[in-house]
């Protein structure tokens, strides 16, 4: 088994608290376990996703559990969100009590103030409840750059294919 300082070497690893350790799971929303990582290609513009199939938070209602898959995809800027820490954060809405929008709203606003991406879209697909699917979706591009433009674009067009689990 290889170290952290094996793997990615010690200067990369500055300020992430949550890698390789063991794992406590928050029992409400938690946006302080959120880390971040400095991208080594920020002059570059590439794609990165994240699919969480096993998204549940619960209805601020009923208290009853919402399923979804969140799909989060981003063009980063300088830095980039550490994915052991993202899942802690996403497991982190198991207990809280939030409609669908607010969740995917919440989600990227969140990852906004960490990294800074050039561009962000969240999406979820909830499964149905009373007979009615749900499928929020937010973006954002930093303004007044071809990113904003690229969220203008993409929202306009925005058409929901169910992803494959």
């Amino acid at each position: 088994m290889k170290t952290e300082e094996t793997t990615f070497g010690n200067s990369q690893l500055s300020g992430l608290t949550l890698l390789g350790r063991k794992t406590e799971y928050k029992q409400d929303y938690a946006p302080e376990v959120l880390e971040s990582f400095v991208n080594k290609h920020p002059g570059n513009d590439y794609w990165v996703r994240f699919n969480c199939p096993e998204f549940t938070s619960l209805c601020p209602i009923t208290g009853q559990p919402d399923f979804a898959t969140i799909l989060i995809d981003y063009i980063p800027n300088i830095n980039m969100v550490e994915s052991k820490s993202l899942k802690l954060y996403l497991f982190s809405f198991r207990n809280h009590g939030a409609f669908h929008e607010d969740c995917v709203n919440i989600i990227m606003k969140d990852l906004i103030k960490l990294m800074a991406p050039k561009y962000i879209e969240v999406t979820g697909y909830f499964t149905p409840r009373g007979g009615i699917s749900i499928y929020p979706y937010a973006n954002y591009g930093i303004p007044g750059t071809q990113y904003e433009e690229i969220a203008r674009c993409r929202l306009e067009n925005k058409q929901f294919n169910r992803p494959v689990r």
